[in-house]
């Protein structure tokens, strides 16, 4: 076979999948779309993804069902939608930590950036650096320069393993140079319960978490976690505000599909989720999370998904964070 030959074969071949996935897009969705969330129904993925699939399903016009498959820290869900087929009829919602799992669980059944096509960034939300009253410190100075001249005998809680709470709170240690001890918990409710009880002294909690509780003065918040103040606490300086320059850390809900899934079908689905993800309806949800709506592009999003992996990747390489 003649190179030539190849070359016109191959752009022949191109041509007529792209006018197979736009002839597809032209009539998808339909019937319903599956969204699948790897966590038990009530979770935080979860209460931000009903709503999206109400909103998502008026915009595309048929119904978009949710299936929570929880099991194996996420691991279930994500495994099947990996293996799905890329029809734009099963999708995934996931949450920040999807990023973190691949730097500490080697031998996943799926890989993170190859298996997965991102469609939109739904929304994100920082978190508040917060401890409790009885420790005293009131400025994120004065709480660096307490664990440098305490190393090791301060405790912060977790989420747990492997989650946002804990890969976030680790890239604070390692740029501030601190030495504080993890304890994890199930779930981030009762991680601030142990600091409010004082089982620890340290947290970074989501707002929606932590805000009722900094408001009655049980929790003194510090700072923020993004890179501007947030409304809900405009008083509260951001960690790169009390000099911890290259700190920023956003927790986020996000949609992919299976890899492969045809470019069109994933342009009118990222289109409809960012729609979706703006509405009154889904900002009311949003902001009793603390949370912003984002809906960014197809593209915007695969390059922030790239980049988390490697950052978390990086971080678990140079401190030796495991997972169990």
């Amino acid at each position: 076979m003649s190179r030539a030959f190849r070359s016109k074969a191959c752009a022949a071949l191109a041509l007529w999948l792209a006018c197979t996935g736009a002839a597809f897009s032209q009539t998808y969705p339909a019937r319903a779309i599956r969204l699948v969330v790897p966590q038990s129904p009530g979770g935080s993925t979860d209460q931000v993804a009903r709503p999206l699939a109400k909103q998502l399903g008026e915009a595309l016009g048929q119904p978009v069902v949710i299936d929570n498959r929880a099991g194996a820290g996420s691991v279930i869900g994500t495994d099947m939608v990996a293996k799905a087929a890329p029809d734009g009829y099963t999708l995934l919602a996931v949450a920040a930590s999807f990023t973190i799992s691949p730097a500490l669980y080697k031998q996943l059944p799926y890989d993170a950036a190859r298996d997965f096509t991102p469609i939109t960034m739904v929304s994100a939300f920082p978190n508040i650096l917060v401890v409790n009253p009885s420790l005293a410190v009131s400025s994120v100075a004065e709480l660096f320069k307490y664990a440098k001249a305490n190393p090791g005998k301060l405790n912060y809680s977790s989420s747990g393993i492997g989650t946002g709470t804990h890969l976030s709170m680790e890239l604070l240690k390692h740029l501030a140079g601190i030495d504080l001890v993890q304890v994890p918990y199930k779930g981030g409710a009762p991680s601030v319960n142990a600091l409010l009880g004082g089982e620890v002294q340290v947290t970074l909690a989501t707002i929606s978490t932590a805000l009722p509780h900094v408001k009655t003065g049980r929790l003194r918040a510090l700072a923020v976690t993004s890179a501007k103040r947030v409304s809900a606490l405009p008083d509260v300086p951001t960690l790169q505000e009390s000099g911890l320059k290259d700190y920023e850390y956003s927790s986020w809900i996000g949609l992919l599909a299976p890899a492969k899934t045809p470019r069109a079908v994933v342009e009118k689905l990222g289109a409809a989720a960012a729609r979706a993800a703006r509405t009154p309806e889904m900002r009311t949800v949003l902001a009793l999370e603390g949370a912003e709506p984002i809906g960014n592009s197809p593209d915007e999003f695969a390059a922030q998904v790239r980049t988390e992996i490697e950052r978390w990747a990086k971080l678990v390489a140079a401190t030796g964070i495991k997972a169990d």
